[in-house]
This record gives structure tokens, sequence and C-alpha cells, in this order.
């Protein structure tokens, strides 16, 4: 089911000022998809969810869920929450530890009195769907922090919703079990007929999961694309320099043509990607320290020298001097480089971006 939001905004007072949680958002979240809304904390990511879930009230602004306006501040409508037909994970999963595994997940159903063998067929198909069926009558006091997250998930979905909302609910688990439990989530969401929006600072997290991105700063969305549009070719600094490691260089437009766009930089005079910025123009060339070869065999050769090496167990990252320039490297694990050793290195034009200051 696709969301619209038009013009949405929301304000919080506080000790005299006004905060401009969300500024004037128009946004298209595709039905079916995997939508994440990404930004630093206080950007308004999570107000821009619980609005759309019916826990804020923005002050402008109109939320169409599929051919339903479940709010217009305009045409004075509102739809409260629980008539919207969402389902909702929270960061807390707000599990209850009095209850076991099937009363948790069939909370939603025994709320709206639904009779117990409908209840209790729902259950276990849900249960099983997110691979927790035997654990019906385990305690939740006793599950782990990924079952957790599974029941929460289960109590979301036993109600069959069209659209389901995700805030932050990874965060409060470890790094190893919360790589295992994105792999999961990715594969329950990919294998229903839903729309998922999501909501997290954590990068790595919006690239896995996510069909489509929207960067979001200020209480503004600022880019929005697939992950790889994203990591790969994104359109302004900020988000460029979010969504990964980024070498950001200050450098001026020298010349383009219909292949490239070739800038004059502290790192020397470099090919990039074609983009369409006037000649003379300011930009920043974003270069990523995974492309950054220890080579000659691609165009853009530059010399440096190697200053610092920290290893990180899969790999070195390092620094290299260029100049004034101070470029972080992703190098081998097992290279013989050493601190201080002058080294050549290349960078193909397709991955020297260009985004606007």
């Amino acid at each position: 089911m696709e969301i619209r939001i038009e013009g949405l905004k929301k304000y919080y007072h506080s000790e005299g000022k006004t905060i401009k949680a969300l500024d004037g958002v128009d946004l298209t979240i595709p039905a079916n998809r995997i939508f994440t809304l990404l930004g630093p904390s206080g950007c308004g990511k999570t107000t821009l969810l619980r609005c759309i879930v019916g826990l804020e009230t923005p002050d402008e602004g109109e939320i169409r869920i599929g051919d339903t306006t479940v709010l217009s501040t305009q045409k004075n409508i509102y739809v409260p929450t629980e008539n919207r037909g969402l389902g909702m994970v929270f960061q807390t999963y707000a599990i209850w530890p009095h209850m076991n595994v099937f009363n948790n997940v069939a909370y939603p159903l025994q709320n709206r009195k639904l009779p117990g063998k409908e209840i209790r067929k729902r259950v276990e198909k849900t249960l099983k769907f997110v691979q927790l069926e035997g654990l019906e009558q385990r305690p939740a006091s006793r599950l782990s922090g990924g079952q957790q997250q599974r029941v929460a998930l289960a109590r979301a979905l036993v109600a069959e919703p069209e659209v389901i909302l995700f805030d932050e609910p990874l965060s409060n688990l470890d790094a190893k079990l919360r790589e295992e439990t994105r792999k999961e989530l990715r594969t329950f969401l990919s294998g229903l007929e839903i729309t998922a929006v999501y909501v997290t600072h954590d990068r790595i997290e919006a690239l896995a999961l996510s069909d489509t991105i929207g960067v979001m700063r200020a209480g503004s969305i600022i880019e929005i694309g697939t992950p790889k549009k994203i990591y790969f070719d994104a359109d302004h600094q900020f988000v460029a320099d979010f969504i990964g490691r980024a070498n950001l260089i200050r450098s001026t437009v020298i010349s383009q043509d219909t292949e490239a766009t070739v800038v004059d930089s502290g790192i020397g005079r470099i090919i990039c990607h074609k983009r369409d910025f006037p000649q003379g123009g300011e930009v920043i060339l974003c270069i990523r320290p995974e492309f950054i070869n220890l080579d000659t065999q691609q165009r853009n050769v530059i010399s440096g020298i190697l200053e610092t090496m920290i290893f990180v167990g899969d790999a070195y990252e390092g620094e290299i001097r260029v100049g004034e320039e101070l470029l972080m490297v992703k190098l081998a694990p097992n290279t013989q480089l050493e601190e201080g050793a002058q080294v050549d290195f290349s960078i193909s034009p397709e991955h020297c971006l260009l985004v606007s200051l």
C-alpha cells in the first residue's frame, strides 16, 4: 500500500524556543517495498514515522495511506492510530514479560475480540513464519534479544497489516546479533507483499535492508534513491559523507565532455565520473577508501606517503599524505607496506564522485 505525505510540518516548543522537527516534508513511499528513513539523531525521522502511525499530530500537512486520507490539517481529518491498519515494531520491542510468546503475539487479536480458534490459527501461522514455532508457551523473560525482536515482528504481522513501521528495532542488540537479525528481517519482509517503513541512523542497516533510502537532515528529506545510488552516486556532500567513510576534497571544475568531468584538486588533476557542473565551479570530490588502488593500472595515478596503519582484522585502515590532503585508504590484511613508505596509487574515474558543496 502506497503512502503519500504532503507538506508535513511539526513544531515542538521548549523553554520559549520553537523547534522545527519536520520542515514541509513531501514524500511518496511505494507499495510493497522496504523504505528506510536514514539520518543522524534529531533529524526528524522518528517524528515522521510517529506522524504516519498517528502517535504524533503534525501542525500542517496531509498523510494518505492507500486511498484513505488518515490526516489532513486543512480538511480537519484525523484517523486514530488503531483505525489506520498499521503494524509497528518499537525500539524497545514492548514485549510484556509476564506473558508467554503466544499471548504476546495474540494480544492485538484478543483486543479485537476475534474468536479463539481464529486467534490460534493466525498466531501459529505467524510464529512459523518468523521461525518461533514450538516456543508458544515460553515466558517472554526467557527469550534472547533476537527472539524478542521476532516476537515483536510477529505481533506486528499477526493482524495482517498492509503497512508495517520499524523504529530502530535492532539498536539494542549486540553487533553479531544485529547482523544476524538484519539478514533474517530482510528475508522475512522480502517474502511478504507489504510496505515497510524502517527508521535508523545506522548506514549499514539502511544499505542492507532497503529497496529505497530517504536521507533526512534538519527535518527535511534531502535525497532519495536505491542503496547503490546513494552510496555510489550521491548528489549531496552530506549524503555522500553520511552513507559511508569518504575522502572529501574541495575541487574546481576544469573541463568536461560526454564521458567525464575533470577537476583540479588538492591531490592533483583528477578525471571523474561525469557530472554536469559549470566550468570553474567549486565542487567536492568524494573518494571512498576502498576504491584507492595501490597500483598504477587505472587512470588518476598519484604518489604519496603512507603515514598511519591500523590493523582492524579484515584490513588495515591507513592514511596517505598527498600534499596538504590526508586520504583514508583500505589496505589488504597481508600487505607488506609499513608506515613512512612512499606509495603510488590510482583511482578509477567511475569511483571519483563529484557532489555539490
